[in-house]
């Protein structure tokens, strides 16, 4: 049985997690996690999900978590994402990180983590998405460069980041199955005058509106032709299972940094 602490209890994401976890046979949750200024603080879980009282509390810091545990799941925010990697590392604790808007650093810091602590990162939880991904690598090796190449993706009011990671990895797929530098060829915004397209780059929109959960769309456009392939998130537990899914498989693995992947064996 693995002992699981969801960081950012109350937050949407955070309850789809606990109730993910709670799905599981495999796994057992240990603890979770809030800001310590949370009116959270103190709360039995099972308040924060609908379910009867599990006897474990919410609290404000990791190092309060009274039982032991063994994997760390968290979507919070790239600071605090920051302080459980240290945490992780010094204290042989895996990790499942669905943080997004990690800066470069953020992202080399975790690398550095993955050498003493096993840890999954992804952008996105979803099998669908992953296998998404292998499609595009597909399609773009198939296409060439003659097709132009879209990304179109749609979240709700609330998301914070854009281009969403999941958008992101989306290019990169793209880019690295046609021996592209994302960071080169990607464009993320157009306004004005902006003159023909560019041969060779990756075009980014972003929606931001309602309450759509995440809608993903790349474009090869060609002459005569489009291909369009689209991945719709309707429920939020399609995240959160993948990720329970993830801390199942990575409290057995060595250190290192793995993604869904390697999670669903995807060769």
């Amino acid at each position: 049985m693995t002992g699981i602490v969801v960081a950012g209890a109350a937050g949407r994401m955070g309850r789809q997690l606990m109730l993910a976890v709670a799905e599981r046979d495999d796994l057992k949750l240990r603890g979770a996690t809030e800001h310590p200024d949370s009116a959270s603080i103190g709360v039995d879980v099972g308040m924060l999900t609908g379910n009867e009282s599990v006897g474990v509390s919410v609290v404000g810091n990791i190092n309060a978590v009274p039982e032991s545990f063994d994997t760390i799941i968290d979507f919070t925010s790239p600071a605090n994402t920051q302080f459980l990697l240290d945490y992780a590392a010094d204290n042989g604790k895996s990790m499942v990180i669905g943080t997004t808007g990690l800066t470069e650093t953020q992202q080399t810091l975790m690398q550095q983590a993955a050498e003493r602590t096993a840890i999954v990162y992804a952008r996105n939880y979803s099998v669908g998405v992953t296998l998404t991904l292998e499609l595009l690598a597909i399609a773009a090796k198939t296409l060439g460069d003659s097709y132009d190449t879209e990304i179109i993706e749609s979240h709700h009011r609330h998301k914070v980041d854009a281009p969403s990671g999941t958008a992101l990895s989306m290019g990169e797929s793209i880019a690295d199955a046609l021996g592209r530098d994302f960071k080169s060829c990607a464009v993320m915004s157009r306004e004005g005058i902006t003159g023909a397209r560019k041969e060779n780059t990756i075009g980014f929109s972003v929606v931001r509106a309602g309450d759509i959960i995440g809608e993903h769309t790349a474009l090869f456009c060609g002459q005569g032709e489009r291909l369009e392939i689209t991945h719709k998130a309707t429920d939020r537990m399609t995240f959160a299972r993948g990720a329970a899914r993830a801390a199942a498989w990575v409290a057995t693995q060595p250190p290192g940094l793995y993604n869904m992947k390697d999670v669903l064996s995807v060769v």
